[in-house]
């Protein structure tokens, strides 16, 4: 009896130290909720929310000049990016058939007032006549049709002489504009056609301490651009300098292109040191709300979902969740939920968001508190950093 009393205790022992290894292994062993889950803080801080677009810089006004007559280029006054005056000639163009017509059009208007001259003395000469009788009515206004046509005859040369020397002058290009030439299309001893359409010979922009950008804005975001507002930017050839600029016009032409519907934005922009050039690809960013000092939370909180939500997660049930929902519609606030970290086990919570700059949300809660962890990810099936925006190779990146 007292063997079996001895083996019995023995076993309790084994058994309890047993017990005891096993539940040892287990808490040494339990994963901590930073190896289950990507964590992030709840922060209070500044968010924007904007539209992009890409546009092209241009010159508020680029003039392209060309020529109302043809020829044969003679000389060139003016090359690329040289500043050129109002009135600047430009080019010339070979004249000596302008001056040939002209001289046969001189010749012409003397002949003809050789003939006017000739018709009024018949004219006085058969009113003479025509008052003693020596000539009848019918000759009389038959003189006095001869000196109208000779009249008319040298109307008519008069205008093609100054059509003639019209064309001479412009065989002179000149500037219409005060700028700077960027693009010259002609070189010297090139024959140039002006016939239905008018050829360009060179391109002055008038000022480019003044410039534009064209861009276009997808009609879900034209609503939120107004005139005057404020529009950040930045261009390929200083990637780490940000550019400002202000909404001038929104122009209520539509582009279909693919059934998608976009509308042209010109951004009017200061360049007092023309560091931005024609033809230059600007990354625009019109901001149109800001709130300052509020709480946010990573995008990927909001889209995080777990494996089990029923039986993985101890799920808070917020009371006001349907409220929440039915004041969406008339506050302008959208509707989400996110897993907070507390005691150490994933709670979920309903909120109501505001506006996004694409990397954190707004949210408007009194049950998430700043310094809170929200989860991300499932550590065990992404391995992607949370809240990771890699932009493409070809892209700058641009910060606001």
């Amino acid at each position: 009896m007292k063997k079996l009393t001895t083996h019995l205790i023995n076993i309790a022992l084994i058994l309890a130290f047993l017990f005891g290894a096993y539940y040892v292994y287990q808490l040494s062993n339990k994963k901590k909720p930073e190896d289950l889950f990507r964590l992030q803080p709840v922060t209070m801080g500044d968010i924007e929310q904007n539209v992009t677009a890409n546009g092209t810089i241009k010159p508020v006004t680029l003039v392209n000049v060309g020529t109302q007559v043809s020829g044969r280029v003679k000389k060139i006054y003016a090359d690329y990016n040289d500043q050129v005056k109002k009135g600047q000639i430009l080019l010339e163009l070979e004249d000596e058939l302008f001056k040939a017509q002209i001289a046969q059009s001189m010749g012409n208007v003397k002949n003809n007032e050789a003939s006017v001259e000739l018709a009024k003395a018949n004219e006085a000469r058969m009113q003479n006549l025509f008052q003693q009788e020596y000539v009848s009515k019918q000759e009389l206004d038959q003189s006095i049709q001869a000196l109208k046509s000779a009249q008319a005859l040298l109307s008519t040369t008069k205008a093609q002489l100054k059509r003639d020397q019209t064309n001479l002058g412009y065989s002179i290009i000149k500037s219409p504009v005060s700028g700077v030439v960027v693009d010259r299309e002609v070189d010297v001893g090139q024959t140039v056609a002006a016939s239905l359409q008018t050829p360009t010979l060179f391109k002055v922009a008038q000022d480019l301490s003044k410039m534009q950008i064209d861009t276009s804005f997808a009609e879900a975001d034209i609503g939120r651009i107004l005139v005057g507002q404020t529009a950040k930017f930045n261009v390929d050839a200083f990637p780490n300098q940000n550019f400002e600029g202000v909404v001038k016009q929104i122009r209520l032409n539509p582009t279909n292109t693919a059934n998608v519907v976009t509308y042209n934005v010109v951004v009017s922009v200061d360049n007092p040191e023309q560091l931005l050039l024609p033809g230059m690809t600007a990354y625009v960013n019109i901001n149109f709300a800001k709130h300052n000092n509020v709480l946010l939370v990573p995008n990927a909180a909001l889209r995080y979902r777990p494996k089990n939500e029923e039986m993985k997660l101890a799920m808070k049930k917020d009371k006001k969740s349907d409220d929440n929902k039915a004041k969406t519609k008339s506050d302008g606030l959208g509707s989400g939920k996110v897993y907070v970290l507390r005691n150490n086990k994933p709670e979920m919570i309903r909120v109501k968001t505001s506006i996004t700059n694409g990397k954190y949300t707004e949210i408007v809660t009194s049950d998430i508190k700043p310094n809170e962890f929200v989860i991300t990810a499932d550590m065990a099936t992404d391995q992607k950093p949370a809240g990771s925006n890699a932009q493409g190779p070809n892209r700058p990146p641009r910060v606001f």
